[in-house]
This record gives structure tokens, sequence and C-alpha cells, in this order.
């Protein structure tokens, strides 16, 4: 296996390559059917540092239709597309990024494309903080599109599965009345994940300013690719889902075309071959212990309950 460092060059028996240029260029050195998972968060065209300040729906949805049969062409059969997007807002106006992509896969791309690219999941990511709206409710989510290509597909759902909520809850009745009613490794993560943004104090917070968390490509990287499979992210940004696949044990091949950001990115995977990245684990948000809640109620509103429930 070839020595565990980063090369700018792209080739095929490279264990992680991070190129510094347009993701086209890379794009056309790739083998077709070579790559297990594409995962990535595209800019958004909403005027960030990083974005080119022309951009604009338009814009976006021209590179999208360029960009996906060029994906589709690397992506093996079998393979997943994760493609994690938010929203466009323009004075108070609101575009679904995610309906742009759905409807230039399913309506605008070659019927082989239509055909073979089908969608298993729309994964809503939940957070608790970000900025905060005066016209409208303030935006608490984002949202993962994810495709594989055909309808034979790698999906290792042990591998992310969480604690179930109700442990020991058991069958009542029925011939399995006592046993565990619940799959003892845990319960599938569900289409919701509530993961806290990348902000302020955040263990992972760089100079970047949209990141988002290690986990969600970690948690998309377990379930939908095998162990040493290659992962690609045309986007890098700041090297989030290379270095989710070099902690997941994935051979990684990345664009970015920021210098600024491709050094960043460099850095921080370098880090995590060495084993000095620093990130928040995939373990579930903390919920409220209830019991321990009603514990701490005053008396006196414990005793009006109880006269409530007789």
């Amino acid at each position: 296996m070839p020595e565990a460092k980063i090369y700018s060059r792209y080739s095929s028996e490279n264990r992680f390559t991070l190129y510094k240029g347009d993701c086209f260029n890379l794009l056309k050195k790739i083998e077709a059917d070579s790559i297990d998972l594409v995962v990535t968060s595209p800019p958004y065209c909403m005027g960030k540092s990083y974005e080119n300040p022309k951009n604009d729906l338009k814009v976006f949805t021209e590179q999208h239709i360029k960009i996906i049969p060029e994906i589709y062409r690397v992506l093996a059969p079998g393979g997943s597309i994760c493609w994690q997007i938010g929203y466009h807002v323009k004075d108070s106006a609101v575009t679904p990024l995610d309906y742009i992509l759905f409807d230039i896969i399913n309506r605008q791309l070659s019927e082989e494309i239509r055909d073979e690219l089908i969608l298993r999941n729309r994964i809503v990511w939940t957070f608790g903080h970000g900025l905060n709206s005066s016209k409208r409710f303030s935006g608490r989510h984002e949202v993962l599109l994810w495709y594989t290509k055909g309808t034979e597909y790698e999906f290792n759902l042990d591998s992310v599965r969480v604690p179930q909520k109700y442990p020991g809850k058991r069958y009542y009745k029925g011939d399995k009345k006592g046993e565990l009613s619940g799959n003892p490794l845990g319960k599938n993560p569900s289409d919701v994940w509530d993961v806290p943004n990348v902000k302020a104090n955040h263990v992972e917070k760089t100079d970047h300013p949209c990141q988002f968390p290690i986990v969600i490509p970690q948690r998309l990287i377990k379930s939908l690719t095998p162990e040493n499979g290659v992962v690609f992210d045309p986007f890098v940004g700041s090297g989030t889902s290379g270095i989710a696949s070099i902690i997941e044990n994935r051979r990684f091949i990345g664009a970015e075309l920021s210098p600024e950001y491709h050094a960043l990115a460099k850095e921080r995977m370098e880090a995590a071959i060495t084993g000095d990245i620093r990130y928040r684990e995939d373990i579930p948000v903390i919920e409220p212990d209830l019991k321990m809640a009603v514990a701490k109620l005053p008396d006196e509103f414990l005793s009006a309950r109880s006269m409530v429930n007789h």
C-alpha cells in the first residue's frame, strides 16, 4: 500500500489525493466506475468569501447540469452520491436547493442517468444554532440527498446504529413475549440527524465560513462504503470529508479551487493521518432525563398533578 501521505497529483495508486484546482480537471483523470462514494457540500451561491460573487441560481443550475454526468461516470455500479445542501436566500425569499438538484437529476439529464440514479433518502440535518431571522422563522436544518447507482448497493446499518431510547423495552404479548423488542446493537438513526453545526467554540472550527461536521461524512462513509473503499469530494473546502475518510480507513480523492482552503484542508488531513486531529465523535445529542426532571419539580406541583390524575 502506498505511504500514508497527501499527494497533490492524482494517481489511481494514491491513498489520499488533494488536488489544487478545478474539480472538472481532476474528474477527467479519474477512471470510470472507480469511486464508491461521492460526498460533498457544494457552494450555495450565497456570496460567501470562497464563492464567485457573480454566481446565482442560474449558474448553480448550469454547474450541476455539467458536473452530475461526470460524477455519474466515475461512480462505480452500486456506489452512492451524497449531496449535502441548504437553501439560497435572497431578499428573504427562500429557494430549497435540493429541489433544484432533484429536478436536474430526474428531468434534465440523459435517460441512462435518470434510470440509474435512484434516490434512497432525503436526510434532514438539524442543528440548534445559526443566524437569527426577524422576518421568517430561523433556519435550523439543511438537507442531504442520497442517490445510488443502480439497485444493488452497499448499506451497512449496523455500523451507524445509535442507542435505543428505551433499551430495556420488551414484547408484552405474542410468541416473543418477554424478549427485547429493540435491536441490541441500537436503532436506525433515521433520516433526521441532530448534529451540532460547526460554529463558535466547536472543537472542529477553522477559518472556513461554512464547515460541516466531520460526523456527517463519517456516518455516510461507514454505512455506504466497504473497508478501503474510495471516497471522492469535488468541493473539499476545509477537508472534512477527507478527514472522515482517513479516520474510517478509506481512500480519498478531492479537489479544492481556493489555495487558502486547499492549504487548510491539507494541514487538517495530515493531522488526521498522525492522529492529531480534534473532532466531535459520532455520539447522540444529549436528551433530557425526564425522571430526573420530574424528581426536581417542587412538591406543590407534584401534589397538584397527583390530584388531577385522580
